[in-house]
């Protein structure tokens, strides 16, 4: 067994414009992860949109993972699934693979189990393999809350190890340490309540904000395993309202948005996720540019910026917006929106001016609808 403390990433999981896995933003980012020093990865997890991959693209995404990190960092696989059998069956997958050295796997989802059921369920897991098991609580996904005392009773199991603690009760995390073993780990699974939770002894955190900031999540949470308290809080103060506006719409959404923002990808995701709501995404941006993670936007000159046209056709008539180069939703001529294909879309520019910008759409022909973004 090894000692799972610190930080971990749950990775997002980046989509080419035409649905597909985009393997080399991938392998970017979990290098760039290691570099920054984050403690341990997390692939296909929720922040993964792993419900929307494949058998083998799960399998492909955990691989890639354990080629990148070469055995720098450990890897924490996720696998779930709402069916026993098929949860013990992807557990046993990733098992075998020697680069795994955790298993992440949340309570079984829709079908609302009764907590003896939540136990039989991970003690068949847990049971299938030699690995470490880390158990995911996250009721607000699944329906179903693993009580403390039934977390007692699967902490007895040899190889259970820990727990991402996402269910958001406080009294709940607290009660835990009453019912578990000393050396049993607990994991927050939200960003914003990491200190809470590692006041009353927590040791660590699975983060969605890490895949934005991995060296401050990983310092602030180093920081408390320290007892550096003092400096611990400063960097939550700093970055809890990235921390909110990673959930300010439904997870993976903003953070997937603001890497985007931030040149690691392409903000594509895939159905039911859709991309961010004009306004939310607008107070998104302003809050990545706030913490530093963008530049701000060039003033109020309308020709202070780049330009780009973006034309598509997905469902009907042709439709053009024009946006600075700026804009989250632009990312200079990089950006698609989740559904939209190069098939069906396209980008025009960079043009130098807006009035150069506004010629250019003015002038294209069998176009429908014509508009501009509110970034113009």
């Amino acid at each position: 067994m090894f000692d799972l403390r610190g930080c971990g990433t749950a990775l997002v999981t980046p989509f080419k414009a035409d649905g597909s896995i985009d393997e080399r933003a991938f392998r970017s980012l979990v290098q760039w992860q290691i570099e920054s020093g984050i403690d341990f990865l997390v692939p296909c997890g929720t922040t993964g949109e792993t419900p929307t991959l494949s058998h083998d693209e799960w399998l492909r995404v955990i691989d890639l993972a354990i080629e990148v990190a070469g055995g720098r960092v450990p890897i924490v696989a996720g696998a779930t699934s709402n069916s026993t059998r098929e949860a013990v069956q992807k557990a046993r997958e990733v098992a075998s693979r020697s680069g795994v050295d955790a298993i992440l796997t949340a309570s079984p989802y829709y079908n609302k189990p009764t907590q003896e059921g939540q136990y039989q369920h991970f003690k068949a897991i847990a049971e299938a393999v030699d690995k470490p098991i880390v158990l995911y609580n996250v009721p607000g996904r699944t329906g179903a809350n693993l009580e403390p005392v039934t977390l007692g009773r699967l902490a007895e199991i040899k190889n259970v190890i820990a727990v991402k603690e996402a269910s958001g009760n406080l009294n709940q995390v607290s009660e835990i340490f009453q019912y578990v073993p000393e050396g049993f780990l607990v994991l927050s699974g939200d960003d914003s309540l990491t200190l809470p939770i590692m006041s009353v002894g927590g040791v660590g955190l699975i983060s969605v904000a890490s895949n934005e900031i991995p060296r401050e999540m990983s310092e602030m949470v180093g920081a408390a395993l320290e007892n550096d308290w003092a400096h611990a809080r400063r960097l939550h103060n700093q970055y809890l309202p990235l921390m909110q506006a990673n959930f300010i719409e439904s997870s993976p959404l903003p953070v997937k948005a603001v890497l985007a923002m931030m040149g690691k990808l392409e903000e594509v995701y895939r159905l039911p996720l859709v991309p961010m709501r004009r306004d939310t995404r607008s107070k998104l941006q302003k809050v990545a540019t706030e913490v530093g993670l963008i530049t701000k936007p060039t003033g109020p000159s309308p020709d202070a910026a780049e330009f780009f046209i973006y034309e598509n056709w997905v469902a009907g008539p042709h439709k053009i917006v024009l946006h600075r180069g700026t804009c989250g939703q632009c990312s200079h001529g990089k950006g698609r929106p989740s559904g939209h294909d190069n098939n069906h879309a396209k980008w025009h520019g960079p043009y130098a001016t807006l009035a150069e910008a506004r010629e250019t759409a003015h002038a294209m022909t069998n176009i429908l609808i014509r508009s501009e973004c509110k970034c113009v």
